[in-house]
């Protein structure tokens, strides 16, 4: 079933960096499509562009309290609930723990009692953080992960790992039509500049010519996913009859000197490298192993790092009032 035109969908976290370009991907397909979001961490500006759309709503709502039903002015049922609300950024992880422990253990059973009542497709963003620091490379759906439950990333790593678990119980016990993505390290526009994540901070510290930050070295891998690619790779599993988990991401795996380097180059700048310890429990490794997406869904990235830290670095420059050199 391809959802588009006639359709509605409820996106929470829809002010948020992937759920309003997600937000986007809806209303490019034809759908209704209403937000919510608390602007814990999204903005009325990611999605101040659609203040003018007939076919998309925002509401100001936290999905982790009370009944989410009632928090909806909105009449008429839904066809798909994506749950996209959480904080997602090491930075968070410090600062609002509980509230993220609260938005992937409530929020989502709020957010499923909601799609059982509506009949809707319920799809969840979970995380390859449920693989934790892990032992095996890369990383297969069917890794069950090396995960701290006590740690200072655990309110998110294992908050996720809940969220999938209640979304199967749901799935099992009372029939609700689910997808699970697992969603690997994505970049683009969007993103908070005070995100903590790694390519915001080399970015900005870049775009001043300050020395750029590096944990244990720089010897870390990611695999960067620009979000146009993840967004694509969503709609593809929400349309299939899948019911995941199924990771989405890109290959592109590199070390974060070589990440630094890259955005450094694209930049122009003359920043150097600071070194500082490895934070607890951070991992060392990671790169989805996309055979199940890739041979089942056709999904292929198309970004390329460059040129999507090229679209990532121009509109973070804008944001900060920095301009890129010539």
């Amino acid at each position: 079933m391809g959802y588009g035109a006639g359709h509605r969908v409820l996106v929470t976290g829809g002010g948020g960096f992937v759920g309003s370009h997600l937000v986007d991907g809806f209303l490019a397909r034809g759908c209704e499509v209403v937000a919510v979001d608390n602007n814990v961490t999204g903005t009325a500006d990611n999605i101040a562009h659609l203040a003018d759309e007939p076919r998309f709503s925002f509401v100001s709502a936290d999905v982790s309290v009370g009944d989410l039903a009632e928090a909806l002015p909105v009449d008429g049922k839904f066809d798909v609930v994506a749950h996209f609300a959480s904080p997602a950024s090491p930075a968070d992880f410090g600062r609002i723990p509980v509230e993220i422990l609260r938005v992937n253990s409530q929020g989502t059973q709020n957010c499923l009692d909601l799609a059982r009542e509506h009949g809707a497709r319920f799809l969840l963003a979970s995380t390859s953080e449920v693989y934790g620091d892990p032992q095996v490379h890369p990383q297969p759906e069917s890794y069950y992960g090396n995960v701290s439950s006590t740690g200072p990333r655990a309110v998110y790593d294992e908050a996720k790992r809940y969220a999938e678990a209640i979304t199967m119980a749901y799935h099992r016990n009372f029939g609700v039509d689910v997808r699970i993505v697992r969603i690997f390290n994505t970049y683009g526009p969007r993103m908070r500049i005070d995100d903590g994540r790694a390519i915001p901070n080399f970015i900005a510290q870049a775009l001043a010519d300050e020395p750029i930050t590096l944990y244990g070295e720089g010897r870390t891998t990611r695999s960067i996913c620009y979000v146009s690619d993840l967004v694509n790779g969503i709609l593809l599993l929400l349309d299939s009859d899948q019911t995941g988990p199924m990771n989405c991401g890109t290959e592109h795996e590199m070390t974060m000197h070589e990440l630094a380097e890259l955005i450094r180059d694209i930049i122009g700048s003359k920043s150097e490298f600071s070194y500082l310890p490895l934070p607890e429990n951070d991992p060392l490794v990671r790169r989805p192993d996309l055979t199940r997406i890739s041979t089942e869904l056709g999904y292929q990235p198309q970004v390329a790092p460059k040129e999507g830290l090229r679209r990532t670095i121009e509109d973070l420059a804008a944001k900060i009032g920095i301009p890129l050199k010539a």
